[in-house]
């Protein structure tokens, strides 16, 4: 810490420096025409020492510099990569080259110049005249070592961008794959809609809320966990295709597969079910990954994935057989109580046979499927918000989808009977009352819901555990810009 209050009050010297001699170090804004990254492709073909008389200008932030006399070479940084400019005092004059020597590797600048390819075979700008466009005055990072330690690099991200340029990349693709989730469902007829992040009750997912105050009418209310009965709502009022991308808002635990605020994707289809909502998704990953991928395999943590339609589909029951050994359908209350009694397994609200079966498979199950596989046909007590299956009434037409052992996404054959709906609704309010997980009661929902919603399938789906798949991300921290982090103690 004292070594770099050293170098800021070293920093701080050149700054006032500038000043005195009337450069503005921060000046208001500055006419880049080209990126490193384009610069570096269309010029590949120049020979070693070769210069055109094209005229470019770039702006940076310098990472490198070395000084040789009257010659200095540095490298600065845009937001595509690095390029090499050369700076000599013959051709900037005199008095700007002596400027250099108040410049900093951290420090940004424009430069206009020519651009040529060095004797040693790089891609360079011969410059003629140049700008300090910001004038930094905390010191980077030491290069060799750089920023590893990824509790400093989620805490300060802009310097994590600035150091790994790989980290950089990966929130391009991030934005190219939420570009592709549009560009498809536009494609398959639906419209983008918005939902209140501010709700004065929440519901759509068995999850703790974040509480706030508003002043305004002084009463709580509730950050967002789920977009569900707003786009039900949407349904109920004659839209037929509607999804939104948007934050939620869960408290809970925080590990590498889950942050307190995270994106999610949910769209509701009328007059579908569970097993068009199974197609459609099918069809958005592959998409998604031909797009990203050039193909429908990916390498993801030591696996070999494959996105390629149709991916496997199982019930729960057959599941627990698969995998664990467990044939449920052939056990009795007593022994299902047994295996989650000797695995140590809790059940909020008191045991049921579902619960035990859906515990069992979140335990057992759930980490050892690896390729895309939809685990179907869920316990009725799984959720109130769900169809009971068509052909068994202890089920419900739900399914979640898995990949490398974790769950993506979520989807119903939505209820849309308004008695059932206040029956399930009111007997999730009682357990919630009771410390279970469970959906609370929305009386304005359940209205909604009595003036008539259509038939419908629903899925949501977790943006950001896509974007790990797609980019080879290990953790959601390394996909969230600003993961929730713990306040830093002094």
């Amino acid at each position: 810490m004292a070594e770099e209050n050293v170098l800021m009050q070293e920093k701080i010297r050149k700054l006032n420096d500038l000043k005195e001699k009337g450069i503005n170090p921060y000046p208001h804004t500055y006419n880049q025409t080209h990126h490193a990254a384009d610069i570096l492709t269309k010029y590949d073909h120049l020979k070693n020492e070769e210069k055109t008389k094209n005229k470019v200008s770039v702006a940076g932030r310098i990472m490198t510099m070395r000084r040789m006399g009257k010659a200095t070479f540095m490298h600065i940084q845009d937001q595509t990569g690095k390029i090499q400019l050369y700076l000599r005092e013959d051709d900037i004059g005199k008095d700007c080259y002596k400027i250099l020597k108040d410049l900093d590797i951290g420090d940004i600048i424009g430069a206009k110049g020519l651009v040529f390819k060095t004797m040693r075979g790089e891609i360079s700008i011969y410059v003629k005249e140049y700008e300090l466009l910001t004038k930094s005055i905390r010191p980077l990072p030491e290069k060799f070592h750089g920023l590893q330690d990824p509790e400093i690099r989620y805490r300060q991200r802009a310097l994590d961008l600035t150091m790994n340029p790989e980290v950089r990349e990966i929130f391009f693709k991030r934005s190219r794959v939420i570009i592709l989730i549009r560009r498809f469902m536009e494609k398959q007829g639906f419209i983008e809609v918005e939902v209140p992040v501010l709700q004065t009750q929440y519901g759509g997912a068995k999850a703790k809320p974040f509480i706030t105050h508003i002043n305004a009418w002084d009463m709580d209310m509730y950050l967002s966990i789920s977009p569900e009965l707003y786009l039900k709502r949407l349904l109920v009022g004659g839209f037929e295709r509607v999804y939104t991308i948007c934050k939620n808002f869960r408290n809970e635990g925080v590990d590498r597969t889950h942050n307190p605020e995270f994106t999610m994707m949910e769209f509701y289809m009328a007059y579908a079910d569970y097993n068009t909502m199974m197609q459609l998704t099918e069809e958005l990953f592959e998409f998604i990954c031909k797009e990203m991928h050039g193909k429908t395999k990916i390498d993801y943590m030591g696996n070999t994935l494959d996105f390629k339609k149709p991916w496997k589909k199982i019930t729960m029951n057959e599941s627990l057989k698969e995998y664990a050994n467990i044939d449920v359908e052939n056990l009795s209350d007593n022994e299902l109580k047994k295996k989650i009694e000797n695995l140590d397994i809790e059940i909020g609200g008191g045991f049921s046979r579902g619960k035990a079966i859906e515990a069992l498979f979140e335990e057992l199950v759930e980490e050892k499927i690896i390729q895309p596989t939809f685990i179907i046909d869920y316990p009725k007590e799984s959720t109130p918000l769900t169809k009971v299956h068509r052909k068994n009434p202890e089920l419900v037409e739900r399914f979640e989808f898995f990949i490398n052992g974790g769950e993506v996404g979520n989807a119903y054959s939505e209820l849309n009977d308004p008695i059932m709906q206040r029956e399930l609704l009111e007997k999730q309010a009682k357990e919630l009352s009771e410390g279970a997980e469970a959906h609370p009661m929305d009386e304005d929902f359940v209205r909604s819901m009595e003036i008539g919603m259509p038939p419908a399938g629903g899925i949501g789906i977790g943006i950001d555990r896509l974007v790990m798949l797609m980019t080879g991300a290990h953790s959601l921290r390394d996909v969230i810009l600003f993961p929730t982090m713990k306040p830093e103690k002094e």
